[in-house]
């Protein structure tokens, strides 16, 4: 796996460097600021960038800016934000360039070096991975007048596994139900927030874009 990283720490840019390293990937480029990553993103077209959103030189969110950037120019480069914040808007954002390849994962939850090389391999992959902290904050603040309003509670924490990026078989292994049961959630889902098959939408995707635009 070909890596771009982009983190302003020199501390934290180089231990996840190491650790990818130690799991025999490349770390093509290790910036730390905007202007560096893009033109690292279009002109290394690494296999997928682990992207802090704050970086200089304005620490707003230049790294979002960039890699948002980058994935309108080169459509579905893997990106997985790393972040010290919850921000529905920059999901939200990330998610709309594309329906493959994303995720949002918070430095505090980094607890484990396999698990997130794991993740980081997941989005590289082209699968979708949001922290469960993330998504269980984004869940707040609900309007009743939302179609999302209409699940239920187990509707409710499949729809969080989604936005987890997790598959239906990782779904039932989760949340100690069978793959048909989820299979059923699923589908009450898609019917509940409008969404029906379409050959040109990615349904699981535009489900989780409605739950992170609430």
């Amino acid at each position: 796996m070909r890596v771009v990283l982009a983190e302003d720490h020199f501390l934290l840019r180089d231990g996840v460097t190491r650790l990818l390293q130690a799991f025999g990937h490349e770390v093509l480029a290790a910036v730390d600021n905007g202007p560096l990553l893009e033109e690292a993103l279009l002109s290394l077209r690494p296999d997928v960038a682990v992207v802090d959103v704050r970086l200089p030189p304005t620490f707003s969110d230049e790294g979002l800016r960039a890699a948002v950037s980058a994935r309108t120019r080169v459509p579905g480069l893997p990106v997985l934000l790393l972040s010290q914040y919850v921000e529905p808007l920059y999901a939200r954002e990330l998610l709309a360039t594309g329906s493959e390849g994303v995720g949002y994962v918070l430095k505090e939850r980094v607890s484990n070096g396999a698990e997130f090389v794991a993740t980081i391999e997941r989005v590289a992959g082209g699968g979708t991975a949001m922290d469960p902290e993330v998504v269980s904050k984004l869940v707040t603040g609900k309007s009743r007048d939302e179609p999302l309003a209409s699940l239920t509670p187990r509707e409710r924490e499949v729809l969080e596994c989604l936005a987890q990026g997790l598959s239906n078989a990782g779904i039932a292994e989760a949340l100690f139900v069978t793959e048909k049961a989820v299979a059923k959630h699923v589908s009450n889902i898609f019917m509940k927030l409008a969404l029906p098959p379409s050959e040109s939408a990615n349904r699981r995707v535009l489900a989780v874009l409605a739950y992170l635009e609430r």
